[in-house]
């Protein structure tokens, strides 16, 4: 059985619907970013039931702020965890660079470290606040969409086998890396390619280490790589804190899915000569709460985001590799395009057209460059110059003006160059841990 519903409560000023497909971090802070123009939009959701799954998110300072001109700033922090440094090891952990994050480095706001489905809670609930009960409909699962003269259906389906149409203004396919919409709006970019890199993504709770806000980056990128960070404090009340850690290398796979479960005995045997001297990576590992697989499959940028008074937003638009923590800020900032285009525009179509205009051709870049190295490529530099083995002074193969540049690079790419890097003031440093043995 087909139904057609038209969502309730236009608002009064604009009059327009807006339909948003997708209850991730990218389709609830729209939402509200859509919500301050005075908008009412209306979230549909293909799971019936929202759970905070997934595992850490490195939210950059740009993404400190969206949250803050959200008014969601406290609640943040009060979830997440301050980031004061980085840290990059060749694979027998011997440090090569160091540099600090967010306020500490001299940015106006902080870099945190933070569990994605926390963040996403976070949101919902919000959302639920803020626009009302009815905000979120779970259990409604897009599977395409119909562009008419002066709107969209959608095709709707649910749990017990009915289906429905949703009649909307304007719809924001905010669905992620398997977006339906984006499937129909490009038909020939529905069948991505597996990079050849699959990640361990896992949790395990542990004593704090370093600072209690150090990410670290560790390994030689022939071999495999790993990152660290912390992403809860006082984990549910048990004085440790949770810890989230990627390991990457090399496997022969092509599906993409979050869930499917993995062991650490595959990546141990990557880590036997790293010894750190605050952490053991190998009993990190071993006390693993979980162990998730994802394979990095390689999305084309696309050329067009936008169909109609369709647009793609978030991974649905832009799916990056995840690395950087560029993926999840780079979502939510396209919320806030949206959301500033439809209030300054009349014609809804020209209105995402101009966010297309704003957004696409900048984030492609950082696209492309997560699929290369970024600020990582030091640890290959390294590898490279010392042909895998240990060194014995870093400035001799790595000085730190080279890495510098290196880092102010990448930061100015993503829209946040460095404090002080112009007026030649040094970013990076060596910290003051004892060497690998």
């Amino acid at each position: 059985m087909t139904t057609v519903v038209t969502p309730p409560g236009k608002n009064e000023d604009t009059m327009l619907d807006i339909a948003i497909i997708g209850a991730g971090p990218s389709g609830l802070a729209t939402a509200l970013r859509l919500h301050q123009k005075g908008f009412r939009p209306r979230i549909y959701e293909s799971v019936v039931e929202l759970k905070p799954l997934g595992v850490g998110i490195d939210v950059k300072v740009y993404g400190t702020q969206e949250l803050d001109e959200l008014g969601l700033l406290e609640e943040f922090r009060a979830i997440s965890v301050d980031a004061k440094e980085s840290i990059f090891y060749n694979n027998h952990g011997q440090e090569i660079y160091a540099e600090r994050c967010g306020v500490h480095m001299g940015y106006l706001y902080e870099q945190r470290f933070v569990h994605r489905g926390h963040l996403q809670m976070l949101l919902h609930r919000t959302v639920l606040e803020r626009l009302g009960q009815d905000a979120v409909v779970t259990g409604a699962r897009c599977l395409g969409y119909v562009n008419e003269a002066d709107g969209v259906t959608l095709d709707l389906q649910h749990p017990d086998g009915t289906s429905s149409q949703v009649r909307a203004d304007v719809v924001i396919a905010a669905d992620g890396i398997k977006s339906v919409v984006r499937q129909q709006m490009h038909p020939e970019s529905s069948n991505p390619v597996y990079s050849g890199i699959t990640m361990w993504r896992g949790t395990t709770l542990m004593d704090p280490f370093a600072t209690g806000g150090t990410i670290l980056h560790i390994g030689a990128p022939s071999i495999s790589s790993m990152i660290v960070y912390p992403i809860a404090e006082d984990f549910e009340g048990t004085g440790k804190v949770l810890v989230n850690w990627v390991v990457e290398a090399t496997r022969d796979e092509s599906v993409e899915d979050w869930n499917q479960r993995g062991t650490v005995e595959e990546v141990l045997p990557y880590y036997d000569d790293c010894d750190l001297p605050f952490l053991d990576v190998r009993q990190m590992l071993r006390d693993a709460r979980e162990v998730y697989l994802f394979p990095l499959i390689r999305h084309e940028p696309l050329e067009s985001w936008v169909d109609g008074r369709v647009a793609l937003a978030g991974d649905a638009a832009h799916a990056m590799y995840p690395r950087g923590g560029n993926g999840a800020c780079q979502a939510i900032v396209d919320g806030r395009v949206i959301a500033e285009k439809l209030a300054t525009h009349d014609d809804p179509g020209e209105a995402l057209k101009a966010y297309e205009a704003e957004r696409l051709e900048a984030v492609n870049r950082i696209v492309l460059a997560h699929r290369g190295e970024g600020y990582e490529v030091i640890r290959r530099m390294v590898e490279e110059r010392t042909g895998g083995q240990r060194f014995d002074d870093v400035e001799q193969v790595l000085p730190l003006a080279e890495a510098d540049a290196i880092f102010s690079k990448y930061h100015s790419l993503v829209g946040q160059p460095r404090p002080g890097f112009e007026a030649g003031e040094p970013t990076g440093f060596r910290t003051a841990y004892a060497p690998a043995r």
